[in-house]
């Protein structure tokens, strides 16, 4: 049933373009004919339209992988910068919430670590919607934040840092080989927002696999048992997305092309002071609209990023 209403969706996109360009064309027809200036108008709109919704078509027609058409973990961790980083990585957070509501994804914060003072030092996000990964794949690697610290009594400028990244989320009938001699969980209390239970019983969950030092802990269940069963669900994630980006290194290796592989890589800066700029150091677009994008407006950065992927393959 899932895989009907994908194709049926894919279906619906054509016929429903199919339509708008044939009801354009009789509106353009009419307008040669009566020569009326409002009927022009009319076409001109239209075809504004559906050039929106053809470039959206073709955003997604770049989205061929393996697990691009499903739903994604997205991370976000504090970097160097102190509190003024930890407090980029909650404006990031929002910033990712609010481009998820645009785009009507569901989300869900599975384990956060609040910063000392003000802040996150790192949060865990389930983005559930159709292409969630594949768009999100796009934000992955660390963002710059510059602005005057509003945590600096001199209050100079600083720079902060936040690294992103986003592993897709695995369906259960795909299989992934875990021995649980390399597992070790711990249990500990919740912390923030929860009702009654939290800080009263160990019911949040931190579950380190061994042989590949990774860390995932979830929070937000009553029990700890469904905390468990969540935090094995972005293990089995984390260790899917270690393998392909161990592949890419391969195949870039093989083909003598260094890649950016994610992590570690500044992918776009984001400055408040001395001027406005939001711009992405890999495809070169930028905005003076900084307060836009960090209310959710993404979809240029992201676009340009999965067009410049796939020419460079």
């Amino acid at each position: 049933m899932s895989e009907l209403t994908r194709l049926n969706e894919d279906v619906g996109a054509f016929e429903r373009i199919d339509r708008r360009l044939s009801d354009a064309t009789v509106l353009w027809q009419l307008a040669g004919e009566e020569g009326d200036a409002s009927v022009l108008q009319e076409v001109a709109v239209e075809v504004a339209a559906l050039a929106d919704e053809i470039d959206r078509l073709e955003v997604v027609s770049l989205l061929g992988g393996e697990y691009d058409d499903g739903p994604a973990i997205l991370e976000i961790h504090a970097g160097e910068g102190g509190t003024d980083s930890q407090d980029w990585a909650e404006m990031l957070l929002r910033m990712y919430l609010r481009w998820a509501e645009r785009r009507r994804f569901g989300t869900d914060i599975v384990a956060v670590t609040e910063g000392e003072e003000a802040g996150l030092k790192s949060v865990t996000v389930t983005v559930e919607g159709r292409y969630a990964y594949g768009l999100l794949s796009a934000e992955r690697g660390v963002h710059r934040l510059v602005r005057i610290s509003p945590f600096d009594a001199a209050r100079r400028r600083h720079t902060s840092f936040a690294s992103v990244d986003v592993t897709p989320e695995l369906s259960d009938d795909v299989e992934v080989d875990i021995s649980p001699d390399d597992l070790r969980i711990d249990t500990y209390r919740s912390s923030g927002a929860g009702g009654q239970h939290v800080n009263v019983t160990d019911s949040a969950v931190r579950i380190t696999h061994l042989p590949t030092g990774i860390v995932v802990s979830c929070q937000n269940e009553r029990s700890q048992m469904q905390n468990r069963a969540v935090a094995m669900r972005i293990l089995r994630s984390r260790l899917v997305q270690r393998a392909l980006q161990e592949r890419e290194a391969e195949l870039a290796a093989l083909g003598g092309e260094k890649r950016e592989i994610g992590f570690g890589s500044q992918i776009r800066s984001y400055v408040l002071h001395p001027y406005q700029m939001v711009k992405d150091h890999r495809t070169g677009v930028e905005t003076g609209n900084v307060q836009a994008v960090l209310d959710g407006e993404l979809d240029p950065f992201i676009e340009a990023e999965l067009k410049r992927r796939a020419s460079a393959r």
